[in-house]
């Protein structure tokens, strides 16, 4: 893959490189106007996605960054995007074009001061990962091998104006109405301000390894402080494939439950008895090792669960509460769902909306054991969200609503059930996470 030498880092450079992306997607709805013409509309539409998947994609990798990461963000969402986006966002996880050696060794000078060589005693300047907000290098110090992850030059300084650009996009693809929309936009710039600090990276980091150690068939790598700064982070380098390289040839069965089982595990036990979790579940922060184990990395996303969320979200998936109209309405309040300002109209529609919802997507929680791998569920999840998707009546309605600790809680589910689906885990212990308190 072809490195890149510079970065845009001003808000004009970035914003005039956003706004020779949209001119080429110009250009796509011409084209699409007229093939509707000659083609069917279906294969109009699917060329239309493709060409603006690509165009969008190719603007954003050249960004890197806040803009890059929304791509990412987007990518986990299956149900949502047409499939042409989410292939191509899916690059943002781990697979993006690197800096250059000469860039690298410059940046490194601006953030720790002093050339990598003065450091370790090997640095390979050539990247072995790179993604949307830093990118890995090899290293060696004392015999042990190292992975030290450089930030982008510019990615902490730009995120409010990158946020402001890709903003009524995000508006659009998501049908948000402005009006309340800011609480939402500003949760996700103060997740992507820990992001990019990664000094407070090491220390949650370090935080959930510890909490998290007893849990079987997960590893964590060591993470070195004094080889780190705020823009650069030491750690073990882990050897493994990442999860979408495995499932891609995984057929042993066993091998899915053991990783699909620690994996759950080491979730729920986050939620649920710390209160605080790893928000960023794509295949590109997992690894897995010859031996089937799952190897947890970058926990610079962290979100922390409030108790006055924590109790009504979860009292959501209790089948007795979806089924008592009085207490399913209350939580609904509870989380902002609903509110004092709603009409008739729009109460009955989110109540009926949001239980049908629930009674897909907490599937997993009525079961003590649950199949990950059938086809059914994610496709009975893909058919609602496209339904509600494309309704007209919730158009009209005021939905700009839900508390702002949807967006990362709601993120961490989306994501971890499309890594059991991708593992095709299909016998799973749902509460085996209360044996790790």
């Amino acid at each position: 893959m072809k490195s890149i030498d510079r970065i845009p880092t001003s808000k004009l450079q970035r914003a005039s490189k956003l706004v020779s992306t949209g001119a080429k997607v110009g250009v796509n709805y011409i084209k699409y106007y007229g093939e509707k013409i000659s083609k069917t509309k279906e294969i109009a539409k699917e060329n239309l996605n493709k060409n603006n998947a690509k165009d969008i994609y190719g603007g954003l990798k050249q960004l890197k960054g806040s803009a890059l990461k929304v791509a990412q963000m987007l990518s986990m969402e299956k149900n949502l995007l047409p499939r042409a986006y989410v292939e191509k966002f899916s690059l943002a996880q781990f697979s993006v074009p690197p800096l250059s050696p000469p860039l690298v060794v410059k940046t490194f000078k601006k953030y720790f001061g002093k050339a990598p060589e003065a450091i370790f005693d090997q640095f390979d300047a050539n990247s072995v990962n790179a993604a949307s907000i830093g990118q890995v290098h090899k290293a060696k110090k004392n015999g042990k091998a190292l992975a030290v992850k450089i930030q982008y030059p510019g990615v902490a300084d730009s995120i409010k104006s990158d946020l402001a650009i890709v903003k009524p996009i995000a508006l659009r693809i998501f049908n948000i109405k402005p009006k309340g929309a800011e609480k939402y936009f500003k949760e996700v710039e103060d997740k992507l301000n820990e992001e990019t600090d990664y000094c407070l990276e090491i220390e949650q980091s370090q935080e959930i390894a510890k909490a998290c150690a007893h849990i079987p068939n997960i590893l964590f790598p060591t993470y070195y402080a004094n080889l780190s700064s705020d823009r650069i982070l030491t750690m073990d380098f882990m050897n493994g494939v990442h999860l979408s390289e495995f499932v891609k040839n995984n057929k042993n069965s066993k091998k899915s439950n053991k990783l699909g089982q620690a994996l759950w595990d080491f979730y729920m036990h986050q939620i649920h008895n710390l209160r605080k979790v790893h928000a960023d579940p794509h295949p590109g922060n997992f690894l897995i090792n010859d031996e089937s184990q799952l190897i947890a990395l970058d926990f610079g996303c962290m979100k922390t669960i409030p108790n006055d969320f924590y109790v009504p979200y979860f009292e959501l998936a209790d089948r007795s509460v979806m089924d008592n109209p009085k207490l399913f309405t209350e939580k609904l309040y509870e989380l902002e769902i609903l509110t004092a300002e709603d009409s008739h109209e729009e109460t009955s529609f989110f109540k009926e909306m949001f239980n049908e919802l629930l009674s897909v997507f907490t599937l997993p929680f009525q079961s003590k054991v649950f199949d990950f791998s059938d086809p059914d569920f994610f496709g009975k999840i893909g058919d609602i969200s496209e339904r509600y998707s494309q309704n007209t009546e919730l158009r009209k309605l005021n939905n700009t609503r839900g508390s702002k600790h949807f967006i990362y809680m709601n993120r961490t589910f989306f994501g971890l059930y499309n890594l059991m689906f991708d593992l095709k885990a299909n016998s799973v212990r749902i509460n085996q996470f209360q044996h790790y308190k």
